[in-house]
Parts: C-alpha cells; structure tokens; sequence
C-alpha cells in the first residue's frame, strides 16, 4: 500500500499572527523638537522618557475628555466648540485670554493662517 506523505507541521507557526495590535504612537521626533523648542536646553535621555510618557498620557486623556464632549453633544465629528471648551475647563481659555490670543502667542505663522480666520479683499474670509 501506497501511503501519502502529509506535510509536516512547523513549530511555533500558525496560522494568525503573533503580533499584538499596537496603538498608534506620536513620533518621537515631534515631542523632542516641541519639547526643546519650549527649554531650550539640553535634556537626559531618561529625563526625555519621561517627558515621552506624560505626553502620551496627556494625549490618551485629551483625545478621551473630547470624545466625550463630542458624544455628550451627539456628534460623531469633533469640532472647534469641543476643543474650546476643554481648554476653557483646563483654564488655558478665560475670558481675558481668548483662543485666538493663545493661537497668535504660540504656533507658528503657518500654522496661525491655518487657524485663524483672515478677511481679505473681495470680501472673502480664509479659511
């Protein structure tokens, strides 16, 4: 009798993936550079970690108070309201020192024409 020859199974191999689905991650140059632009000064690496872990957090936690905002509102899209109203329960908003004032104090040109409604002529407004 003829038998068949049935190939051999590989140890330690299986079907499926054996990689857990990791959460997507800020890049570490973009905290660095954010970081060193705001000390202005050399940092340990461990030091550095730690700044690494605290900014992750901040994040996780940012991302969930504005989801929770955006659901509370029964939205599915986050918007400008959300994000003001987080810094306004953080104190970074008050009355005296509006969106705008922080937005013009702290970004970048580029990214205050982004942000901040311009009036040009023709009586159009960018964005």
């Amino acid at each position: 009798p003829v038998q068949l020859l049935q190939p051999k199974p590989v140890p330690g191999r299986s079907g499926t993936s054996q990689r857990k689905p990791r959460e997507p991650q800020i890049a570490r140059s973009l905290i660095k550079e954010v970081f060193s632009y705001f000390v202005k000064m050399p940092v340990t690496r461990e030091a550095f970690k730690i700044v690494e872990k605290c900014s992750e957090k901040y994040f996780k936690q940012l991302s969930s108070d504005l989801e929770a905002y955006t659901s509370h509102a029964r939205r599915k899209t986050v918007e400008m309201a959300d994000v003001e109203m987080l810094m306004r329960r953080q104190g970074l908003v008050t009355d005296k020192m509006p969106l705008n004032v922080l937005i013009e104090r702290h970004l970048p040109l580029e990214y205050r024409k982004l942000l901040i409604p311009v009036a040009v002529s023709g009586n159009k407004v960018i964005p």
